[in-house]
């Protein structure tokens, strides 16, 4: 195989691994001209770079997209396209409103979102798992944690699905993604005015009650954050979902172990599916940064002001960390896995897109003995940095 790689690629988007491997052998370096960027693609180098805010900046945002990428980042992506001492700032205001009591009260609500979305598909016997289930349950998880009401979940889903996919080979942003984030920008300042008039228990209500002293979150910034998280929470769960199921798919052994075939606990492996399968298929596949200073690295010389994608997808496959790391194995140690980034942008939502994980994957699992999926009806995502699923239909057997 030719060495190169862009994250545009849709060969790239229907296996990237390949690509990884080649990468990390013969360039853990990686310069791609025609794209503007370069590339680590090492566990070790991923993971020094996370930690090394100072020379990997944040404040040119998540995506490469020329809409998204610049200092109008923190725009669309909040705190997240942030460095000290705004990061720290915003962070620690938000933090103060998403804590984790909060999160873990909504476990109740979620198992009755949970139930209520799979009944009628497992009566049924056949469904797509990707619109039918994964796109709407975080979708209304979300949605309750936030405090969108009912009526307008189905839109802001619609929305989020406009911004985040292309079926086209191209680095520009379509005329109908800028659109929708007007269109989600207008809702959510709607929704802040409304809800600072009429304060209720959710966590609008708290980002605008959330203070350090006289220092509070203005308007705007809690519009941003809100399409941050809603945007984040809807998308990557969605996304995991998709591919922990597809994993397990094709790894039958696996797959019973997963679901307890031969066990009277049927969830007890829930958290070792969960974890291996962001080790080995993780939805978010690119981080990026910007260098601030030059930097030196296995012999190459990265400029200051460089683009830098650190391929976690990579890093995870890595076997200097992973044995036989392309194997899908339910005993892994994943405690090295890249999962959810790490240093001061670790994922601030981590807890609550594991609670959403286990508690859907819990009722599921409870009530199937097996599931396989269509291989002919699969249809893959095209995205610059996530990796999953907007189709897979799926057929179960019940316990």
């Amino acid at each position: 195989m030719q060495l190169q790689y862009s994250p545009y690629d849709f060969d790239v988007h229907e296996d990237p691994y390949p690509y990884y491997e080649q990468l990390r052998e013969d360039a853990p370096v990686f310069r791609n001209e025609t794209d503007d960027f370069w590339a680590l693609s090492r566990h070790a180098d991923v993971l020094a770079a996370l930690r090394d805010s100072d020379r990997f900046s944040s404040a040119n945002g998540l995506r490469m997209e020329p809409a998204f990428w610049g200092p109008q980042a923190e725009q669309f992506f909040s705190f997240v396209a942030m460095d000290p001492p705004k990061h720290t700032r915003m962070r620690g205001l938000v933090v103060r409103a998403f804590t984790q009591h909060r999160v873990q009260s909504l476990e109740p609500r979620l198992r009755e979102i949970a139930r209520g979305l799979l009944e009628p598909l497992l009566e049924r016997g056949s469904f797509d798992l990707m619109s039918d289930f994964a796109g709407p349950y975080p979708t209304e998880v979300i949605s309750e944690l936030v405090g969108v009401p009912e009526a307008d979940r189905a839109m802001v889903r619609k929305l989020g699905m406009e911004i985040m996919y292309t079926e086209e080979e191209s680095t520009d942003l379509r005329p109908e993604a800028m659109q929708a984030i007007g269109a989600l920008v207008g809702y959510y300042t709607e929704l802040t005015i409304e809800r600072a008039a009429n304060r209720g228990d959710d966590l609008l209500s708290a980002l605008l009650d959330a203070a350090d002293g006289d220092d509070r979150l203005t308007p705007e910034e809690i519009v941003g954050v809100v399409i941050l998280l809603v945007g984040a929470g809807i998308e990557t769960a969605m996304l995991t979902l998709g591919n922990l199921w597809h994993a397990a798919a094709r790894n039958p052994e696996q797959r019973r172990v997963a679901l307890g075939a031969q066990s009277d606990a049927p969830t007890a492996r829930i958290a070792d599916w969960i974890d291996e399968a962001m080790r080995y298929d993780p939805s978010n596949q690119v981080i990026l940064r910007t260098t601030t200073e030059p930097v030196e690295l296995h012999g190459v010389k990265i400029p200051a002001d460089a683009r830098i994608l650190l391929l976690s997808g990579s890093a995870n496959r890595d076997p200097r960390v992973f044995a036989n790391p392309d194997k899908f194995d339910l005993d892994r140690d994943t405690g090295d896995a890249v999962a959810f980034g790490s240093g001061r942008h670790h994922c601030l939502g981590s807890n609550l897109g594991l609670l959403e994980l286990r508690t859907a994957l819990q009722e599921i699992t409870t009530r199937i003995a097996d599931f396989e999926i269509d291989p002919a009806g699969l249809r893959r995502i095209h995205s610059s940095n996530n990796r999953g699923f907007t189709a897979l239909p799926t057929t179960v057997t019940p316990r």
